[in-house]
């Protein structure tokens, strides 16, 4: 049988070839020649043994049976020491091959952390014995075994890949750098014949071969949603929360050379240091067969391949940005709508925002600060806004304002792309450079990005063209220092990444929020019309718009209204209200003057020069002045009593000021002055009654007249002196004591009137030393100046009551006018006055009725068109006219319906051709 040895579990390793020559030198004449390996002599179980051969005779044959066992057992004997003394040699020699080995393996030791100390503990508890005895024979091991020389060799290849110096580094680094900028060059050449053949394609399609109408591009539509939402966002405060990119920055940080960059084309107004950016300003920029812009309220397009189109474009921002300021301000929050398409230009829709400043300098207003970061802000807060954070790499990032607010609006950065400017002079001016690197990487600010970009928009000179600064910006990084370093990474750097990156962005957030959008907007509709039924259930939902044309149509009938007036009536009102504002001073300062006279010819004459005087200087002015105000009165009165079941208080507001502008605008005819002047001065000169109803009609005036200024002399007396007997019993009152002393001057002057009744209008002084003294005899103290005016009044109520009487004996002295006979009881000259003031008022009334009714109503109703034109062009005049919860709530209503209806086809077709799946609830 042959013989197995195993060993221990620390001498399982490799043999050398020792061993293998040590078994090959001993003599074995039946070992094959081909048998030049040590595994065919593992167990000498398997050699093969010879059969011994016959010979003739017992005897003979007994004997060789013995010798043939004898050198069976010697070669036995011999086969043990051999292979006790091959283990030995083979297990010395292993062990230095395995010393060998493990010196050469690195040290481990560092990371025994690895492995759980409960694993070592294992290790130490295992019987190795029977380890032993579980492992494979020692020829299946030998199969399983390396080659030591090959190991050894792979070794010192790795150990020399590992040792090699620095200089080989930087050499496969600027190879690396050499191949990126080679295929990039390659992708630049492919991406340019690409967009020549774009255009070609574009140009053809422009031209009307397929003989179909262009569709507007995916941008295109978007942007028509966006400038929808934007109206409807400004004028009614909803939130607008669809993705745009905004450009915020510091002033002159290098915001709108960016998105000139992006826009590859100069259309921006530029100055030195100067705020030029004095608005938002929202660009549109898609694919196109020309290089062109196009603003949206306006169908010129700007050939942005020649320079006169580009400075005129730049003008026309200018123009558009200072009309949009209000004045007292320097900035304005109204946004500014530019599309730019050509070829190669990536899709997207961003926001060019004023540039944040730290100081208010001189001619800026003073809010101007605040402005801009609110306006920043406004833009910024819209979660699904990509905000494009810009910042002067030339100057000190401690400096820099624009960080802080972005970190506020977006601290996680989500939705935040920062990038770099004018590296070139931040290279040129910084002592250290990694520098830069701690910016891209995110080190410095405490602002959070998506992604961090590099880029260099050109020297600062305003004449440099876009491939110009292309070429110097490409060049600048070829030879940066930034890049063969590895400081910055070739994705990072040039505005052509930066587009391209910021394009993915925005269509990604694109589809992620139009549906929301949609959503959102579809609840809004719905709280609005629960709202309207529930607070307006039966009436109609009439924005302000539809209002204002209901008050316009009820604001003209009203107009048309004054035009069917009665003469009469007119006549009527006029006569009433001239009559009101002249009568005062007829009777003070014509018929009192004249009648106290007490002589007929000095009435007559006396009367005639006054009302010559005041024909000449008052009444004209005065007749036109009712006149207008007669107008005024009946166009507010016919615009109150059109007031009915379906007038709404909503219109109050507005009737009043289109009848204010529409009379502050009317001018009346003053050439109608002197003709009115002529008729009345030919009016008052007739004195011949002619028939009996003029004579009691004018007899009547005269009554009704000096009855109510006889009324108003006695309220006047009655103040004077105080409560009677009867009032101060049944009042509780008493005289003061200025009352007391006109009471009894009242008395004293009666009873000298009882005694001259035929008393002149004027008190002699003697007489009132006379009345003075007796009230002095009597305990009263009374002033000289008090008799006088107590006896005004007393003899005015004493000559009106006269007066009174003598008008009702002139009731029967028609006869004796008609025939002119003198009789002092008879003579009515003061009836004739008022006839002739009574004739005077009829004829004015009549010629100013028909000035009226002829002209200046037709006037008025031209200018209260006028008023509601200007005002129907003036939306923030009806905003402040019809105001109201109701009327807020129908516009809200009108509006979003309108909005529906004009992004409902664009949405439908924007989101089919993005990929965006709506529901049927959110269409």
């Amino acid at each position: 049988m042959g013989v197995r040895f195993r060993l221990p579990l620390q001498k399982l390793h490799p043999f050398s070839r020792a061993i293998h020559h040590r078994y090959s030198s001993n003599s074995n004449p039946q070992r094959p020649p081909h048998c030049t390996s040590a595994r065919h002599y593992t167990s000498l179980s398997r050699l093969p043994m010879r059969p011994p051969k016959s010979r003739s005779g017992g005897h003979g044959y007994q004997q060789q049976r013995s010798f043939w066992v004898a050198r069976l057992a010697a070669r036995l004997l011999k086969l043990r020491y051999i292979l006790l003394g091959s283990a030995v040699g083979g297990g010395y020699t292993a062990k230095k091959t395995y010393d060998e080995w493990k010196d050469m393996l690195p040290d481990f030791s560092e990371y025994t952390w690895i492995v759980p100390d409960f694993v070592w503990e294992m290790a130490e508890n295992i019987d190795l014995d029977k380890l032993a005895a579980a492992l494979p024979e020692m020829e299946e091991i030998a199969k399983l075994l390396p080659d030591m020389e090959k190991i050894g060799e792979n070794f010192t290849f790795l150990k020399s890949l590992l040792s090699s110096d620095k200089e080989k580094v930087d050499q496969l680094q600027e190879e690396l750098l050499r191949t990126q900028l080679k295929y990039q060059r390659m992708l630049e050449r492919l991406e340019k014949e690409n967009k020549e053949l774009r255009k070609v394609v574009l140009q053809k399609d422009d031209k009307g071969i397929h003989q179909r109408k262009v569709k507007k591009s995916l941008i295109d539509l978007y942007s028509e949603v966006l400038d929808i939402l934007s109206d409807y966002d400004s004028n009614y405060n909803t939130q607008d929360h669809l993705p745009r990119v905004v450009v915020v920055g510091d002033q002159s940080a290098g915001k709108t050379s960016v998105l000139e960059m992006i826009a590859q084309a100069r259309i921006f107004p530029r100055g030195s240091g100067e705020m030029m950016t004095r608005s938002p300003v929202k660009v549109t920029l898609s694919e196109g067969p020309h290089h062109v812009a196009m603003f949206k309220d306006s169908s010129r397009e700007f050939d942005l391949g020649k320079e006169d189109d580009l400075a005129a474009l730049r003008r026309e921002i200018e123009l558009r940005m200072r009309k949009s300021v209000k004045e007292g301000q320097t900035v304005s929050p109204e946004t500014i709508s530019l599309s730019v398409k050509g070829p190669g230009i990536q899709r997207m829709v961003l926001v060019d925002l004023p540039g944040v400043i730290s100081t208010v300098t001189a001619g800026m207003a003073s809010d101007t600060k605040e402005t801009i970061f609110s306006i920043s802000k406004a833009y910024m807060q819209n979660p699904n806004a990509i905000i494009l954070c810009i910042q002067d790499g030339s100057v000190d990032a401690e400096r820099s304002i624009v960080t802080d607010l972005v970190s506020q609006m977006d601290p996680q950065g989500k939705r935040t792309i920062f990038v770099l400017t004018k590296v070139d002079l931040a290279e040129k001016n910084l002592a250290s450079p990694s520098r830069i690197q701690q910016i891209i990487e995110g080190k410095l600010f405490p602002m959070k990005a998506l992604g961090y970009f590099a880029v260099v928009t050109g020297k600062g000179s305003s004449s440099e063209s876009i491939d110009s600064i292309k070429d110097y910006e490409e060049d600048f990084f070829q030879s940066s220092r930034l890049l063969r370093e590895g400081m910055l990474k070739a994705h990072q750097v040039t505005t052509k990444n930066l587009s391209l990156a910021v394009s993915d962005c925005f269509w990604k957030m694109v589809r992620e929020s139009v549906e929301q959008q949609a959503d959102a907007f579809k609840a809004s509709r719905f709280n609005l019309e629960t709202e309207w039924k529930n607070n307006y259930p039966r009436l109609r939902e009439l924005d302000r718009n539809e209002l204002y044309e209901k008050a316009k149509n009820e604001i003209l009938d009203e107009v048309i209204s004054l035009s069917q007036v009665t003469p009469k009536h007119w006549e009527s009102i006029l006569q009433k209200k001239l009559w009101e504002r002249v009568s005062t001073h007829v009777i003070e300062n014509i018929y009192l003057p004249a009648a106290q006279t007490m002589d007929s010819g000095t009435f007559n004459t006396t009367v005639d020069i006054k009302l010559k005087q005041w024909t000449d200087k008052q009444l004209p002015h005065k007749a036109l002045e009712v006149a207008w105000e007669t107008l005024q009165e009946e166009f507010a009165r016919f615009m109150a009593e059109y007031k009915g079941k379906d007038q709404d208080d909503i219109f109050d507001k507005l009737k009043e000021a289109v009848k204010e502008e529409s009379i502050k605008r009317h001018k009346w005819n003053e050439r109608a002055m002197d003709s009115l002047r002529v008729i009345q001065h030919n009016a008052l000169e007739d004195r011949s009654i002619t028939d009996k109803p003029q004579w009691d009609a004018a007899i009547q005036f005269m009554e009704e007249t000096l009855q109510s200024r006889l009324k108003d002399t006695e309220s006047v007396i009655s103040d004077m002196v105080g409560p009677d007997w009867k009032q101060r019993w049944m009042n509780w009152t008493n005289r003061t004591s200025e009352q007391h002393v006109r009471n009894e001057t009242k008395n004293e002057l009666e009873r000298l009137l009882k005694l001259h009744e035929d008393h002149t209008a004027y008190l002699a002084n003697d007489e009132v030393t006379t009345v003075r003294k007796n009230l002095e005899a009597r305990g009263v103290d009374v002033d000289p100046v008090l008799i006088k005016d107590t006896w005004h009044q007393l003899y005015r109520r004493h000559f009106l009551q006269k007066a009174l009487f003598h008008c009702n004996l002139c009731r029967r002295g028609f006869y004796y006018y008609q025939r002119h006979f003198v009789d002092s009881e008879l003579e009515c000259n003061d009836v004739v006055l008022f006839w002739r003031i009574q004739r005077m008022l009829g004829i004015t009334a009549n010629t100013l009725r028909q000035q009226l009714t002829n002209t200046e109503v037709r006037r008025l109703e031209k200018n209260v068109k006028e008023v509601l034109e200007d005002f129907g062009e003036d939306t923030e005049k009806k905003v402040q006219l019809i105001t109201g919860r109701r009327v807020q709530l129908a516009e809200d209503l009108s509006k979003m319906d309108d909005q529906i209806h004009q992004t409902k086809p664009k949405s439908l077709h924007f989101c089919t051709r993005s990929g965006i799946k709506l529901t049927k609830s959110s269409v």
